[in-house]
C-alpha cells in the first residue's frame, strides 16, 4: 500500500465491522435509545387497534360504546402519547450526542494516526484532501451513528408487528401486499450503490476544490506579484464546475431513488385498493378490518419510505467511514522497533554506516553505501551543489525517513534502538523552510519547550538576537505573527525560529540553510549565539554562505557521488576542487 492515503474501496460489511466498535464505549445510551425507540413504535401501532375496536363496536354493538370506555381508551393513547413524547425527547437529544461523541472519537483517532505518518504520505497527499476526511466528512457521521441501530430497529419492529397483524386479519391480502416489497428492495438497493460512489467522488472533489482554494489563497502574494489572477479563476472554475457535474450526478441518482419508492408506494396502495375491495365485497374482510388494515399498511409503508429516505443519509455516513477508515489504513512507515528505549541525553556521537537511501515514493536514489562518522561536540558543515542529498542526509538523523540499507548509530547505537520521541527531543533543527504557527510570538518560542516560563523565552530570544525586535513590536512577546508568520519579515522568522531551538537545548543541533534569510548584521548577531549555544554539542550545519562555516572543525562537500571531499576550510580551499570553485565563485559574486 502506498504511503500516501489509500483509495480502496470498501465493502458494506467491512466499514461496518470497523465502525462497530467505536459504539463499544456507549452502549448503554444504544440500548436506551432502541429502547425508547421500541416504545414509540408500540405507541404508533397502537392507534389502530383502538379504531378498530371503536368501528367494530359502533357497527356491531353501539350501545357497548359508552362515554366511560371512549375516555378510557382516551386517557390509555394520552398516556402513549406521553410516553412517546419522553422518548422522542431522549432520541433527539441523548441520540445525537452520542453520535457527536463517536464522531469526535473518529477525528481524534484519525489526528493521532495522521500525527504518525511520514513525510512521504504528507509529500503526497494534499492537505485540502485530508482536512476534508476529518471534518466534513466525519459529520455525517453523526447522524448515521444515531440513526442508523434506531431506523433499522424500528422499521424491523414495524414491519414484523405489522405483518403479524395484517396477516391474522386477513393472510391473503398480506401475501399479495408484501410480494411487492422484494422487487422494492432489489431496485432500490441497485439504485443505492449507485448512489454511494457518487457519494465518493463528491467528497474527493470537495477535497480537491479545498486543496485548491488553500493553494491559491496562501500564494497569494506570488500570484498577484506573477498577475496569474485570471489564471487562478480558471483553475478554480474547472474544480468548480468539475463538483458541479458530480453533484448533478449525485442529485440525478437521489431523483431516481425517491421516484421509485413513490412508485411503489403508489403501487401497494393500488393493490390495497383493488385487493382489498374485493375481498371485502366477497366478505373476507370487514369493513372495519379493511380500516384498520389501511391504516397499518399506511404506518408500514411511511416506515419503508423513511427508511428510504434515510438510504442517503446512511450513505454519506457510509461513504465518510470509508474515507475516515482510508486515513486510518495508510501506513505508518516510522515507528518505535519493539524493545526501543529512551534516549537519555547521548553525548552526540553520529555515524553512517554504508547507508543506502531512496525516496519511497518515486524511488530517487539519494546516497549509496554512505560513511561518515561525526565525534561528540564535533562542528561539522556540509556544502554542495542542490539535489546533492544535503537536506535529506540530516533529515535521516531524526528518522524523517528510514533508510533502505545500512546503519545509523548514536553514541554507538543504532538509532532505531530509540524511542522516536526521545531520539527527536535530543535533536534541534532550524529548518530551511522557516514555519511559525498561528499564535502569538511567546506561544512560537515556548513551542521548543514544554511549560516555558516566559524568563526563559527571553532568555532563549536574546541568545538568538531576537529579543530587541521582539519588544520593539506593538505588543512585545503576546504579538500576533499571523498565518505562517506572515506579519513577520523573513529574518524576524528565523531568528524566532532559531530561538525556539536555543530554548529546547539539545545535545544535537542541525541547521539547514538557518541564517539564509537574515541580512548581514543580523547574521553576525546569530552567528554568535550559534557558536556559543554549539560549545559542547555536536552541530551539523547546512550552507551556501561559505563565510558562515569557514569556523567549522569539518566541511564535507556532498554531492550525487557521496562525500567527494572532506576537510577545513584552508585544507579545502588548498586543495582546488569543489569547494574552492564554490568559494572562488561566492567572492566574484558579492
Amino acid at each position: 500500500m502506498d504511503a500516501q492515503t489509500n483509495t480502496k474501496n470498501y465493502k458494506a460489511k467491512e466499514l461496518l465491522q470497523r465502525f462497530l466498535p467505536y459504539y463499544k464505549k456507549y452502549w448503554r445510551i444504544v440500548i436506551i435509545d432502541l429502547l425508547c425507540a421500541g416504545l414509540t413504535t408500540i405507541c404508533e401501532l397502537v392507534l389502530p387497534m383502538i379504531i378498530r375496536y371503536i368501528t367494530n363496536a359502533g357497527m356491531n354493538d353501539l350501545a357497548s360504546l359508552t362515554v366511560t370506555v371512549i375516555l378510557q381508551l382516551g386517557t390509555l393513547y394520552l398516556c402513549l402519547r406521553i410516553v412517546d413524547t419522553m422518548a422522542n425527547f431522549y432520541m433527539a437529544y441523548t441520540g445525537h450526542v452520542m453520535g457527536t461523541r463517536i464522531e469526535t472519537d473518529m477525528r481524534r483517532d484519525a489526528y493521532a494516526h495522521l500525527q504518525q505518518l511520514s513525510d512521504t504520505y504528507y509529500n503526497n497527499t494534499k492537505v485540502g484532501q485530508i482536512m476534508g476526511r476529518i471534518t466534513n466528512d466525519l459529520f455525517d457521521v453523526t447522524e448515521f451513528s444515531h440513526h442508523c441501530p434506531e431506523e433499522f430497529f424500528i422499521a424491523g419492529i414495524k414491519a414484523v408487528i405489522s405483518f403479524v397483524i395484517l396477516a391474522r386479519i386477513s393472510l391473503s391480502l398480506t401475501l399479495i401486499l408484501f410480494a411487492v416489497v422484494p422487487v422494492m428492495a432489489v431496485t432500490c438497493t441497485i439504485i443505492n450503490l449507485r448512489m454511494r460512489e457518487a457519494f465518493r467522488k463528491q467528497r474527493v472533489q470537495i477535497g480537491e476544490l479545498n486543496a485548491r482554494i488553500e493553494d491559491s489563497l496562501l500564494g497569494q502574494k506570488v500570484v498577484k506579484a506573477f498577475t496569474n489572477e485570471e489564471k487562478e479563476k480558471e483553475k478554480f472554475e474547472e474544480d468548480n464546475v468539475n463538483f458541479f457535474y458530480i453533484k448533478k450526478e449525485t442529485y440525478k441518482f437521489m431523483a431516481f431513488f425517491q421516484t421509485t419508492t413513490r412508485a411503489f408506494d403508489g403501487l401497494m396502495y393500488l393493490v390495497l385498493l383493488v385487493a382489498g375491495g374485493i375481498f371485502m365485497v366477497n366478505g373476507k374482510i370487514a369493513p372495519a378490518d379493511l380500516v384498520a388494515y389501511v391504516m397499518y399498511v399506511s404506518t408500514l409503508i411511511a416506515t419503508i419510505r423513511r427508511i428510504i429516505e434515510f438510504a442517503e443519509q446512511f450513505q454519506r455516513g457510509m461513504t465518510g467511514i470509508e474515507r475516515f477508515v482510508q486515513i486510518m489504513d495508510s501506513d505508518i512507515e516510522i515507528f518505535d522497533e519493539p524493545g526501543a528505549v529512551e534516549c537519555v541525553r547521548p553525548q552526540g556521537n553520529i555515524a553512517f554506516h554504508n547507508v543506502s537511501f531512496e525516496y519511497p515514493d518515486d524511488h530517487n536514489v539519494v546516497f549509496r553505501g554512505l560513511n561518515l562518522d561525526i565525534r561528540a561536540g564535533e562542528k561539522i558543515a556540509i556544502v554542495g551543489p542542490s539535489g546533492g542529498g544535503k537536506t535529506t542526509l540530516c533529515n535521516l538523523i531524526p528518522r524523517f525517513y528510514d533508510i533502505n540499507e545500512g546503519e545509523i548509530l548514536l553514541d554507538g547505537e543504532s538509532i532505531h534502538h530509540y524511542t522516536l520521541k526521545s531520539l527527536r527531543k535530543n535533536i534541534g533543527m532550524v529548518q530551511q523552510d522557516v514555519y511559525l504557527f498561528s499564535g502569538t510570538v511567546y506561544e512560537n518560542i515556548a513551542y521548543g519547550k514544554e511549560n516555558a516560563s516566559m524568563e526563559e523565552v527571553i532568555e532563549a530570544a536574546k541568545r538568538a538576537g531576537a529579543h530587541e525586535f521582539i519588544t520593539a513590536l506593538k505588543d512585545g512577546y503576546d504579538t500576533y505573527v499571523g498565518e505562517r508568520g506572515v506579519k513577520l519579515s523573513g529574518g524576524q522568522k528565523q531568528r524566532i525560529s532559531i530561538a525556539r531551538v536555543f530554548l529546547k537545548n539539545p545535545p544535537i543541533l542541525i541547521m539547514d540553510e538557518a541564517t539564509s534569510a537574515l541580512d548581514n548584521e543580523s547574521e553576525f548577531q546569530v552567528a554568535k549565539s550559534l557558536e556559543a549555544l554549539a560549545k559542547g554539542r555536536t552541530t551539523i550545519t547546512i550552507a551556501h554562505r561559505l563565510s558562515s562555516i569557514r569556523n567549522s572543525d569539518r566541511i564535507l562537500v556532498l554531492t550525487e557521488e557521496g562525500i567527494v571531499e572532506e576537510g577545513t576550510h584552508e585544507s579545502l580551499l588548498e586543495l582546488g576542487g569543489i569547494y574552492h570553485h564554490f568559494y572562488v565563485t561566492a567572492n566574484e559574486l558579492k
